[in-house]
């Protein structure tokens, strides 16, 4: 009699319905992005974005449903069919995104046209095949009910978000990006992931995300070789304060692994600062290295908005290197668009810059030497 009741309650645990919980295809394979998500079942995912801005007082999540599949009951959240055919992203970031997956022929609007330097994409918006969608703020509703995209990749900065909330209640499908809230690099650039579970090339994704990781790493080992870090400096004058990176910050993160010794890492936080010159100027008049300067596309555009800049070693020595003059088709700084999604290319820019010795062979793609 014992052996039967065993037997029995082995039977009916084997028969009892699965919760969601159980029957998980595919764990999440999400290993920097901390705001991100996504978990593989039957026939769907389910997407769950977390912190997408500072202080967000809620998660967001979403079903991504294949045709014919199945969701179950209990799962209340906003369900987008997949694969998608049209999207409108509202953020220049979203764009590499799209073009490294080969699916950028599928964007039919973005607010600020102008805004966009991908070459790919400004042929299209050429053809007239992207509509403008004006102000990220102030979206073009009527417009967006008339196109009836499949999906809207949208993005906040704080928990008031009236444009989105709009958008939501007229029927569109909206999906909140939160990849600039994140605080490392490579969690930037993972959230192409998600790009790959809404056009169901998830292996694209993760072999694209992959190399750009391991090359990365790679990086990162060699930088870690080096006996001198350099000092450098960052930011500029701006309304009387100088704003550079706090000391945990992502951009001053970089520097550190690119072997450079950022003259603020000991400061906490991950925004800006905000000094005096005169603070700036006993700490890095020496300076080996000045990163980032502002939007200056000259040491002579520099030197006449405030003289006091060649008061720096750097500047005088000539070692003051920016983004800004890496433009694409229509004028746009390319960092802006592609620098999170290409960390790897970020920080070899920057070992390159501070130790010339490493990476033979490798030339700065977003940083250059102002002239």
């Amino acid at each position: 009699m014992r052996k039967l009741l065993v037997l029995l309650v082995f039977v009916a645990i084997g028969c009892r319905q699965q919760t969601p919980d159980e029957i998980l295809a595919e764990k999440n394979t999400i290993r920097h992005a901390k705001g991100l998500s996504i978990e593989k079942f039957d026939g769907y995912s389910v997407v769950t974005v977390r912190n997408p801005w500072p202080d967000a007082k809620e998660n967001f999540s979403y079903i991504l449903k294949k045709d014919g599949a199945s969701v179950p009951d209990s799962l209340k959240h906003p369900v987008v069919n997949v694969p998608i055919k049209s999207i409108v992203v509202t953020s220049t970031t979203h764009i590499p995104s799209l073009e490294m997956l080969g699916v950028e022929n599928t964007l039919i609007g973005f607010p600020k046209l102008d805004y966009i330097s991908s070459d790919k994409v400004r042929t299209l918006i050429d053809a007239g095949k992207i509509r403008e969608l004006g102000a990220n703020e102030n979206m073009n509703t009527e417009l967006l009910i008339e196109m009836q995209p499949d999906v809207i990749i949208g993005y906040g900065i704080d928990n008031n978000n009236p444009t989105l909330e709009n958008l939501k209640r007229s029927g569109l499908k909206v999906i909140v990006n939160g990849d600039w809230n994140e605080q490392s690099q490579l969690g930037k650039a993972e959230w192409i992931k998600l790009f790959g579970a809404l056009y169901l090339l998830e292996a694209e994704a993760e072999k694209i995300f992959t190399q750009i990781e391991t090359d990365y790493q790679t990086a990162l080992a060699e930088a870690k070789k080096v006996t001198r870090r350099p000092t450098v400096l960052s930011g500029a004058m701006f309304n009387n304060r100088w704003m550079l990176p706090q000391g945990e910050s992502w951009a001053a993160l970089l520097i550190a692994h690119a072997g450079g010794n950022y003259l603020w890492s000991d400061t906490e936080g991950s925004a800006s600062l905000a000094l005096s010159y005169e603070d700036v100027l006993v700490r890095a008049a020496d300076a080996d290295f000045w990163i980032s300067p502002g939007y200056f596309t000259s040491l002579e555009q520099m030197k006449q908005n405030n003289p006091h800049y060649a008061q720096f070693k750097a500047f005088q020595t000539g070692n003051v290197y920016s983004y800004s003059t890496t433009t694409g088709k229509s004028g746009g700084v390319l960092y802006y668009e592609l620098g999170q999604n290409r960390p790897d290319l970020v920080l070899k820019d920057l070992i390159k810059i501070l130790h010339p010795e490493l990476l033979p062979g490798y030339e700065p793609f977003f940083f250059k030497k102002l002239k």
